[in-house]
Parts: C-alpha cells; sequence; structure tokens
C-alpha cells in the first residue's frame, strides 16, 4: 500500500475511495461493462467526482479543494484503489486537464471547463505528444490564424470526451491548445482495446482552425507544462500499476494457502516460498519507486522529470512479470476468461505501453545522464 501523505485526511479519502469502489464497482460490475460503449456508467463516474477524484489539483477559487497541498498524493492515493479492482473512468485524463487548466487557462476556459470536470459532468482528455518523437500534431500559420494538422495516435477515452487538450509541435517550442471535441476538422475514431473497460481513440485534426482563445498558455510556450502533464500522468499510472501488483500477489498468495498437494497448501513448498518472497519484493519496490516519484511531482522538485521516469521503466516491467508469475501459480485455471487474473493482466499491459514504454523511458534516462556527464567534463 502506497504511503503518500500519510495523514489523517488521505487515510479517509483512501478508506472511502475502496468503500465506494466495493460497493459500486467489483469486478463483476468491470464484467457487465465490457460491452459498453462508454465502458463506464455515468451516473457512477459522478459520484466519484463528488468524492474529489477530479479537483484535487484545482485550488479552491476555481472551485477545487486543492487547498491541502497534497492533491498529487491524494491522487495517486485514488489511482491505486482504482488498480486494486481495475475501475473504469476516464480518471487519468480528466486529471492532467483538470491541473493543467487550472494552472495556465484563462478565466473564460476556466469556466468552460473545471467546474463540469469537478462535478463529473463534463469528460476532457489528454492527447498527449508521442513519447520519443515529439509532439506528432503541428501548429501552424495559414491566412492570418492557426491551424492544427496531423494524428493523435491513442488518446484516452476522447469519444467520450467534450474537451481535448492538444500538445501540439513547435520544433523546441511546443503549444497547448484546449478545443471542443465537436470542432469542425476533429475526427475521433475509436480503436479496439485490449482492457475490458477502457476506451481508447485515434484522434485526427484535418486543419482545424484555432484561435487565441483556445491557446492554453503562451504560445510557443508550452514545453514545461507538456512535461508536467506527463510526469502526473507516469505517477497516477504508476500508482495505479502497483496497486494492481499489490492486488494479485495477494489473492495469490490466498489461493497457494488453500490449494493443497499431496496434503500440503502449495505455499508450504519452499521453492513457492521463495518465488512469493520475490515477487513481495518487486510490490514493495513498485510501491516506494512510486512514492519517491508522487512526491517529487507534489513537490515539484528539480529531480521529478528523473524519478517519474524511473518509476515508469521499473513499474512497467516488474508488475507484468509479476502478474504473468502469478497466472502460472495458479495453473491451468489462471487463463480462463472466468478467472479475474486477465483483468489485471489487460490493465497492466495497457498501461506498460501508455505514455512512453519502460525502454523508451530507459533511453530517455540514460540520454539525460550523458548530456549531464558531458557538461561535467
Amino acid at each position: 500500500m502506497l504511503n503518500l501523505a500519510p495523514t489523517d485526511d488521505v487515510e479517509l479519502l483512501r478508506e472511502t475511495t475502496a468503500r465506494f469502489l466495493a460497493d459500486t464497482c467489483d469486478l463483476s460490475v468491470v464484467r457487465e461493462l465490457a460491452d459498453n460503449p462508454d465502458g463506464f456508467s455515468a451516473d457512477w463516474w459522478r459520484q466519484g467526482a463528488q468524492l474529489g477524484w477530479t479537483s484535487l489539483l484545482v485550488p479552491d477559487e476555481f472551485g477545487g479543494s486543492a487547498a491541502s497541498g497534497a492533491g498529487v498524493a491524494e491522487l495517486a492515493t485514488i489511482a491505486e484503489q482504482l488498480g486494486r479492482l481495475v475501475a473504469p473512468g476516464p480518471f487519468l485524463g480528466c486529471n492532467v486537464v483538470a491541473a493543467a487548466v487550472a494552472a495556465a487557462g484563462s478565466d473564460e476556459q476556466r469556466l468552460a471547463v473545471l467546474d463540469g470536470l469537478g462535478a463529473g459532468e463534463v469528460v476532457a482528455t489528454w492527447c498527449p505528444p508521442v513519447f520519443g518523437a515529439g509532439p506528432a500534431i503541428s501548429v501552424v500559420s495559414r491566412d492570418g490564424g492557426l491551424v492544427l494538422s496531423g494524428t493523435c495516435p491513442v488518446a484516452e477515452a476522447a469519444a467520450q470526451a467534450q474537451w481535448l487538450l492538444v500538445s501540439c509541435d513547435g520544433a523546441a517550442r511546443p503549444s497547448q491548445f484546449l478545443i471542443a471535441a465537436g470542432t469542425p476538422g476533429v475526427e475521433i475514431v475509436p480503436l479496439e482495446g485490449l482492457d475490458l473497460v477502457r476506451r481508447f481513440a485515434e484522434v485526427r485534426f484535418h486543419d482545424v482552425g484555432v484561435g487565441p482563445n483556445q491557446l492554453l498558455g503562451g504560445f510557443n510556450q508550452g514545453a514545461d507544462a507538456i512535461e508536467s502533464q506527463i510526469q502526473l500522468a507516469l505517477v497516477l499510472q504508476c500508482a495505479e500499476t502497483a496497486g494492481i501488483a499489490e492486488r494479485v500477489l495477494e489473492f495469490t498468495i490466498e489461493w497457494a494457502f488453500h490449494r493443497y498437494t499431496f496434503g500440503r497448501p502449495l505455499a508450504s513448498y519452499q521453492a513457492l516460498k521463495h518465488r512469493f518472497a520475490d515477487m513481495k519484493l518487486w510490490s514493495e519496490s513498485m510501491q516506494a519507486t512510486t512514492q519517491a516519484a508522487a512526491t517529487a511531482v507534489a513537490n515539484g522538485a528539480s529531480d521529478a522529470d528523473h524519478l517519474a521516469r524511473v518509476a515508469k521503466s521499473y513499474v512497467g516491467d516488474r508488475a507484468l512479470e509479476l502478474i504473468q508469475d502469478c497466472v502460472q501459480l495458479h495453473g491451468g485455471m489462471g487463463v480462463t476468461w472466468e478467472h479475474d487474473l486477465h483483468l489485471y493482466l489487460r490493465r497492466a499491459t495497457v498501461n506498460r505501453n501508455l505514455y512512453g514504454t519502460p525502454r523508451e523511458h530507459r533511453m530517455a534516462l540514460a540520454a539525460g545522464l550523458l548530456a549531464e556527464t558531458g557538461e561535467a567534463s
């Protein structure tokens, strides 16, 4: 369990979220939602928003509840609980957009978006850069105005969103725009997904005209904001994946104590004890590296980018290894549709590949270290 900002408020939020999810969205509900076009119930999402799921990074003056200063820690705590039940909902995208609009939006943009996000009445998502290759969407001047062109290959809940936060290419100086999903020239193409309740889409921009009122922050000044959004996305994703791994290990150990061979529980065999010990170490390490990243991001530390990428590199790989080990320990039943293991494996696999793979983040870390070495010499 993550131990971020262990205050009474954070613990109450953890307990409230866990109880709400257990009462309203257990794994049987997740299975039922597999055929739902949106992947989640709008009424259920509104109830989650009322618990603060989408307003913890929004200051009080804009209708949020970020006065405690522990917003990132609280969100990571919620993400962990969502992972433990592979819950649906556009949690990550809504929070990335809420934080970005609260930090850099105009009064008009804040009024249009933040209240609706906080109430769960509005869904927003981020069309992020393609990690390692720069943004895939360009903004150019044409006929005295600005035009967006290109494709965001994967955006979560884009078909369900009313607002899109679009990161656009500007060479070394990218810009960001907040546009309505129904803007002429915006084409949203739903994609097939591995996760039963997460919905993704490709977002295509066909010469979409944008004005100054849609610019989020300064023109050609979006680099720092995009980096902050990446860090937040990685922290929330790692917290969710750490929750997944912890829960899978819990019920696998429980199963091993109740499964007997030759008159002994599986958990009593020394070889399996060693295997469980390794997996417990991985699980605790996932939580530790996620906690370090979340704390750094929350405090705006100079090494926040480094720690967020370290967390993604470690959690993304180890979680999959842990879950696959648990599949094997369950034997043949572990690969059946009826068992819940595949629900967790699907979510963790998707998370591993969103917002950069572990390998891509390791490459970024190595490039940063080489650059520092070059400067030092």
